[in-house]
């Protein structure tokens, strides 16, 4: 029964690896949406990147500029995998349309990876 005990343990690791991944690309594209829906105020700093109200949400707190004293936030919220299901700011939810185009046109853009105010 020794055996199994090292397998074991060594089996419970695989999924924390794999979410810690799926993490990862969950907090960067959510940390990637920040510079196309911020305001154009100032340049964007992110402040905190952790998880969200929900398991499978991530909230990004962010600052424009340094006079801005404002709280600013967006939470992503994802299906299976990395997939953004939703977006919410501190203005409210983000629209389907608007979260289609994002998701579609710009999250995998090169645009997108040069804009990654925290890359």
């Amino acid at each position: 029964m020794r055996p199994a005990g090292p397998l074991l343990a060594a089996l419970l690791l695989v999924p924390a690896g794999c979410s810690s991944s799926v993490d990862r690309q969950r907090a960067t594209t959510c940390r990637r949406a920040v510079p196309a829906l911020a305001p154009p105020e100032g340049a964007v700093t992110i402040l905190r990147v952790a998880q969200g109200p929900g398991a499978d949400s991530v909230r990004v707190d962010y600052g424009l500029g340094q006079r801005d004293g404002r709280q600013r936030w967006l939470v992503c919220r994802f299906g299976t995998g990395a997939v953004l299901d939703a977006i919410s700011t501190e203005q409210g939810p983000v629209s389907g349309a608007a979260l289609y185009l994002l998701r579609h046109y710009y999250l995998d853009t090169s645009e997108a990876v040069a804009a990654d105010p925290q890359p």
